[in-house]
């Protein structure tokens, strides 16, 4: 075992605090990866707040990962010292089942094995990435593109998969029409994928509050969802709305919006159940789908295309001593558009 600094959640009330973690030794097929960036996601605070079940603690979370390979295992081939990867939400999964043989490791029929919170190989907890080094299986490991700035790369693991894979399930493209319902973390790189996929873009929004970025980030419209006009005038327009919030919606007005065999995927994950009137399903023979993150070859599709593209996150740089005010932020929907730690100040 090797010992590594980190912030970790001792509760679930209590602050952050600096920890020293214990990480596995390099087996044959794993990589160590020393850790650059981390980003902050919602997700982070919900697990560890105890919203999802339950929790192990002490706590290091983080699935946003960015960092540069310093060894490898005996049986690694795919990565080498000083590469620049990445790690997302998951370390592992049984890699034998028919979704894993098919590329779809995040609908492992075993369940993956979460960055953190999970239970790692050994029976021990994982621990996620607000930490200098982790260890990780090389199959879980992703390359990134040096043309894409490294403090931007890490919440393309998940923001960026979360939002890119729907996107490209449901075939958004030249000639569709896609809604992006939220302009926050999730959402705001749904309108750059989108746009850069080709689709027309509108994003909406309780408010026009955001408008201006929207239209900047690539949104060819902007209307707030708080004008019982735009529900009239949008009726039967969309081919695929991408629900990226993490609160209840009006599901059935919603609904209404989509036009024949037109989809609402829900990305983002409210706490408390959704209700929809099944005529309105019946209605344009709409559908109703959830999506998670996207498989290992998804994902590193998904990083050369925003290097291609020249798509990456707007985020905001913290040190690892505002990590709590930086959380405090995001409940309060205070971010333009996602956090990201400087993992070096670990030590400070």
């Amino acid at each position: 075992m090797t010992l590594v600094r980190a912030r970790a959640a001792i509760s679930a009330t209590d602050p952050l605090a600096p920890l020293t973690i214990e990480r596995r030794d390099v087996g044959p097929g794993d990589v160590l990866i020393e850790i650059a960036w981390a980003g902050i996601c919602h997700s982070d605070i919900h697990t560890v707040r105890g919203d999802w079940g339950q929790v192990t603690y002490p706590l290091t979370v983080g699935h946003e990962i960015v960092g540069v390979v310093a060894q490898v295992g005996a049986e690694v081939t795919r990565h080498r010292v000083g590469d620049r990867v990445g790690v997302g939400c998951m370390v592992d999964s049984c890699r034998r089942c028919a979704n894993c043989l098919a590329g779809h490791e995040q609908y492992c029929l075993e369940g993956f094995t979460d960055t953190y919170n999970g239970v790692d190989r050994d029976g021990g907890v994982t621990q996620g990435g607000y930490s200098t080094h982790i260890v990780v299986d090389e199959h879980f490991v992703l390359r990134v593109p040096e043309a894409l700035p490294f403090e931007k790369a890490a919440p393309l693991l998940c923001a960026g998969i979360t939002t890119y894979s729907p996107l490209r399930h449901w075939n958004a493209g030249p000639g569709t029409k896609v809604a992006v319902v939220g302009m926050g973390g999730l959402g705001h790189m749904a309108v750059k994928l989108a746009r850069a996929l080709g689709a027309e873009v509108t994003v909406l929004s309780r408010t026009l509050d955001k408008r201006d970025d929207g239209l900047r980030l690539g949104a060819h419209h902007y209307r707030a969802t708080s004008d019982p006009a735009t529900f009239d005038e949008l009726a039967n327009t969309f081919d695929l709305i991408l629900n990226t919030v993490s609160a209840p919606i009006d599901l059935d007005a919603h609904l209404r919006l989509l036009t024949l065999h037109g989809t609402i995927v829900s990305v983002g994950a409210p706490p408390e159940p959704v209700r929809a009137t099944l005529f309105t399903l019946f209605d344009n023979r709409r559908s109703f789908a959830g999506s998670k993150i996207g498989g290992i070859a998804e994902t590193q599709e998904m990083l050369d295309f925003c290097a291609e593209h020249g798509i990456a996150p707007d985020v905001e740089i913290v040190r690892a001593d505002q990590i709590d005010e930086a959380w405090e932020r995001v409940l309060a929907a205070d971010v333009r558009y996602r956090f990201v730690i400087d993992i070096s100040t670990l030590a400070a």
